[in-house]
C-alpha cells in the first residue's frame, strides 16, 4: 500500500501540480502587492480615496455596501490586467516569435468538392455523399 501511494506522490504530474501550486501562490502575492502598493495608490491619486469601502447607500433602512464590491472589482481588474500585461501577452508573443521559423503543419482532412463537408485527407470518396474526391 506504501509502495503504491510512493508511486502515486513521485509521479511527474503530481509533482508538477505540487510547484505549479507553489509557484501560483507566490506569483499571486507578487500581484497582489503590484495592485495593492502601486496600482490601488494611483487610483487613490485619480480618485480622491483608496478605498471605497466607507460607500453606502440606503435601500428602505437596509445598508448596500457597494463600495466593498468596488473594492473587489478594482482589485480584480487590475490584477486581471497585470497577469495579461505582465504574463500572458509576452508568452503569447514569444510563442508567436519562436513559431514564426516553422513550417506549416500538413494538412490532415480535404474538402469535398461536392458537398463542401471535411473528409480525411486519404479518402477517396465523402462519408456524406459518396462523390469521388480527388
Amino acid at each position: 500500500m506504501l509502495k503504491g501511494f510512493k508511486q502515486f506522490i513521485l509521479r511527474g504530474n503530481v509533482v508538477d501540480l505540487a510547484v505549479a501550486v507553489v509557484i501560483g501562490a507566490a506569483f499571486g502575492a507578487v500581484v497582489a502587492s503590484f495592485v495593492a502598493d502601486i496600482l490601488m495608490p494611483l487610483v487613490a491619486a485619480a480618485f480622491g480615496k483608496p478605498d471605497f469601502s466607507a460607500l453606502v447607500v440606503n435601500v428602505n433602512g437596509s445598508p448596500v455596501a457597494y463600495g466593498k464590491f468596488l473594492n473587489a472589482l478594482i482589485a480584480f481588474l487590475m490584477v486581471a490586467a497585470a497577469i495579461y500585461f505582465f504574463l500572458v501577452a509576452p508568452m503569447n508573443a514569444w510563442e508567436a516569435r519562436r513559431a514564426r521559423g516553422m513550417a506549416p503543419a500538413d494538412p490532415v482532412t480535404k474538402q469535398c468538392p461536392e458537398c463542401l463537408s471535411e473528409a480525411p485527407i486519404a479518402a477517396k470518396r465523402c462519408a456524406h455523399c459518396a462523390q469521388p474526391i480527388g
